[in-house]
């Protein structure tokens, strides 16, 4: 389960498909190819992005989909 303190190198390292929830949300997570280094949470500040809504999106079950 992907949360606020989830580490944004970790995510994309484990599912580098996850980049276009960022991106969707309006948020970089790859700085000069190299994945943003921080948290969630605090990527979410940076941006002033709803932390529960990506959080939220990160962690849904795209079999559901």
């Amino acid at each position: 389960m992907i949360t606020g303190e989830s580490r944004i190198e970790d995510i994309l390292r484990n599912s580098p498909e996850k980049a276009r929830i960022f991106v969707e949300f309006g948020v970089p997570c790859i700085v000069c190819g190299e994945p943003f280094w921080g948290t969630v949470r605090e990527l979410c500040e940076r941006y002033q992005v709803d932390v529960n809504m990506l959080l939220k999106k990160l962690n849904e079950d795209r079999k559901g989909a």
